[in-house]
């Protein structure tokens, strides 16, 4: 009876947590993907909201492009085209959990157009006050 109860608590244990490495690979790319899509959104959001602002507008776009070639940039100073942690099995998995921090960062700053600043912050720059 012991024996029955172990093996049905190995198999339920294997199944909730027992995820292979190409499961976790993919988890790790959606939710990226995921990510990156939310992040998509908040920059149109601000693109609508700001539309009038033309020369906040340009400034934004060209942020965005100098941010993704830091985004890459930062990837590649991680895991370099030629090292040999590009073809470990886990790679994947590490690869799209930073890019997936690095891109959260991105998101936490651009919210501050949408969210704005309380009223009195003297340094808010372009930032609305709510």
């Amino acid at each position: 009876m012991r024996s029955i109860f172990v093996f049905y608590m190995s198999i339920l244990c294997f199944q909730v947590i027992g995820q292979s490495q190409s499961d976790l690979n993919l988890s790790a790319e959606r939710s990226y993907l995921e990510k990156d899509n939310e992040l998509n959104q908040i920059y149109q959001e601000i693109l609508t909201e700001y539309a009038d602002d033309v020369e906040f507008i340009a400034n934004l776009r060209n942020s965005e492009r100098l941010w993704i070639k830091f985004r890459d940039a930062e990837m590649l100073m991680k895991y370099p085209e030629n090292s040999g942690v590009r073809g470990g099995t886990v790679f994947t998995l590490c690869y799209f959990n930073y890019k997936t921090e690095l891109t959260q960062k991105r998101i936490d700053t651009l919210k501050q157009w949408l969210e704005g600043e309380p009223e009195g912050e003297v340094c808010s720059g372009s930032v609305k006050i709510r």
